[in-house]
């Protein structure tokens, strides 16, 4: 995300700070679900459900400044490719794409066995689709990858120090966005 808001400074201001303010509700929201969420289990919807349409507005906006600005949208060969805002030729179709396709995703985890994940994570995980779909397919799979292993990893903490069971709740939802995150900052745009 660092990479393409450098890559946006030099291309289009309004699509670099569109993205820019995206990023910074990002870093607030994932603050304040984390709290509540380690705390309480819970992500509540007054924050959640107001983040699609911040977040969708903010990125889409950056999609399509960057697309007006004539930027390479088709990710052929060009100054700055867009990466993954655009899906089927279509400029900022991989933002909804990535939204609605983790948002199925946890759906379907969360259907397949529901005491393992609340439908508090199945609303993040559209949110945090919208934003890993941004920078692409690629950092859908990454962001959504490192969240069950960062996930794996705290429970076997919680195990190997005998403070939980296999039986044992753990919120997830920090670690659904510190993957989407760590996707975010780790994969080149």
């Amino acid at each position: 995300m660092i990479r393409r808001l450098g890559e946006l400074w030099g291309t289009s201001f309004p699509a670099f700070w569109l993205l820019l303010a995206a990023c910074v509700y990002f870093a607030i929201m994932a603050a304040r679900l984390t709290v509540i969420d380690v705390r309480h289990h819970l992500l509540p919807n007054r924050i959640v459900f107001p983040s699609y349409a911040i977040a969708g507005v903010l990125l889409l906006g950056a999609a399509i400044a960057f697309a007006l600005s004539g930027g390479n949208l088709s990710g052929a060969a060009g100054n700055v490719p867009d990466g993954g805002a655009s899906f089927l030729g279509v400029p900022a179709l991989g933002i909804v794409a990535g939204g609605v396709s983790l948002w199925l995703f946890y759906f379907v985890l969360r259907l397949v066995y529901p005491p393992g994940m609340g439908f508090g994570d199945v609303k993040l995980a559209g949110v945090l689709g919208l934003y890993l779909g941004y920078l692409g397919w690629a950092h859908v799979f990454a962001g959504t990858f490192a969240a069950f292993v960062f996930g794996g990893l705290w429970s076997l903490g919680v195990l190997a120090a005998r403070r939980g069971t296999l039986k044992s709740a753990i919120p997830f939802g920090p670690f659904m966005l510190a993957g989407a995150a760590a996707a975010m900052l780790a994969l080149p745009a």
